[in-house]
């Protein structure tokens, strides 16, 4: 399997030697050690405090996309109006998805450089009244950071039952606070700025959220209702996987022993550092303002007269490794993945030196 010297790829992020290791264990039946259950219920309270919730976290079997499948679909009933914020293809995505489940969706669309503006989605809200709001914190294929904070705050203000919000790609690197942002379903995966491996989905549940959940009683293999006393019952609703519970624990312990703080400032610091040597190289960011930007992404517009797939050999011939976009964004935009382990000014700085000598040289 090839490996890079300079991994910058959005996801899935490189994962530190110390959760490799608490991932390559051997374990007894994860359905019946105690052990176990005291290995779950002390990862809820470390993903609590990474964050700032007092809420119930269900920690799943499965990639990221599961948390937002098993959200929806534990909540919506076929009928229900949903306001879905889009600024990139993930939040067009949420909507399809609620569209699929027989929801009334509609969609409020902004610029995939832009972000959105809370004042406008107020005022839809204000007429539209759906009973559930949905958003993308970090729009990963345009590198851009949405206002979660006052979006929550207008949809509390009408009397919005859940706002749902893709915290995927800025949970543990970009300013989060899923009680005081009012966030009733926040959908984590163990693979971004966690640098776990790609195999678990966490959503943080609201009362709210459980309420709506317990009323649908959705019994889907990926349903939330089973996982609500896992802890206290100490039943899991299937086999988990003890393995990526201990290596994402101690990715989360990693993190916490740094402190928050100092997180976010570490991914603030990379970030920067990535925008400023971009454009000092005569590359042009993707957001259309420079405060649109995601900590934990930086996306860049594909040099005129350099294709992106030669561009990319001539990285990878480097030994650096970073990520393209699709949809419409394919072959326009490319993607340095500046977040968890891959958030560190050194890392950065070589990353941009090669991206320097790839861009004069073949």
């Amino acid at each position: 399997m090839l490996t890079y010297e300079i991994p910058l790829v959005p996801g899935p992020t490189s994962v530190p030697q110390a959760v490799r290791e608490a991932y390559f264990c051997d374990f007894g039946s994860g359905d019946m050690e105690e052990e176990c259950f005291r290995l779950y219920a002390g990862l809820e309270a470390k993903l609590r405090q990474i964050l700032k919730t007092r809420n119930t976290i269900a920690v799943m079997t499965g990639e990221g996309m599961l948390a937002l499948w098993a959200a929806m679909k534990s909540c919506l009933r076929p009928g229900d109006r949903v306001l879905s914020v889009a600024t990139g293809p993930f939040g067009h995505s949420i909507a399809e998805m609620a569209k699929g489940l027989g929801a009334k969706v509609r969609v409020m669309g902004f610029g995939e450089d832009e972000v959105a503006d809370p004042d406008a989605v107020a005022r839809v809200i204000a007429t539209y009244r759906p009973r559930m709001l949905t958003a993308v914190h970090c729009e990963t294929p345009a590198g851009t950071l949405n206002p979660v904070a006052e979006l929550g705050a207008a949809g509390k203000r009408y009397g919005v039952e859940l706002f749902y919000v893709d915290a995927v790609a800025s949970a543990a690197g970009a300013p989060l606070d899923v009680d005081g942002w009012g966030i009733d379903l926040a959908l984590v995966g163990s693979q971004k700025c966690l640098s776990g491996l790609p195999d678990l989905a966490m959503v943080a549940i609201s009362d709210a959220a459980w309420a709506a959940i317990e009323s649908l009683d959705y019994a889907g293999y990926d349903a939330l209702k089973p996982w609500r006393r896992v802890a206290e019952t100490k039943y899991f609703p299937y086999t988990p996987s003890w393995h990526a519970l201990t290596a994402i624990d101690r990715a989360c312990a990693i993190v916490l022993e740094e402190g928050m703080d100092a997180v976010i400032r570490r991914h603030d610091e990379a970030a920067r550092l990535c925008r400023r040597r971009a454009q000092e190289l005569g590359l042009k960011l993707y957001p259309r303002r420079e405060a649109f930007c995601s900590p934990t992404v930086t996306a860049l517009r594909v040099p005129e007269g350099l294709p992106w797939h030669e561009l990319d050999r001539r990285l990878r011939a480097r030994g650096m490794a970073v990520g393209g976009s699709w949809e419409k964004l394919a072959g326009r935009v490319f993607r340095i993945g500046h977040m968890g382990h891959q958030a560190r000014v050194e890392l950065v700085a070589r990353g941009m030196d090669a991206l320097a000598d790839a861009l004069k040289n073949p």
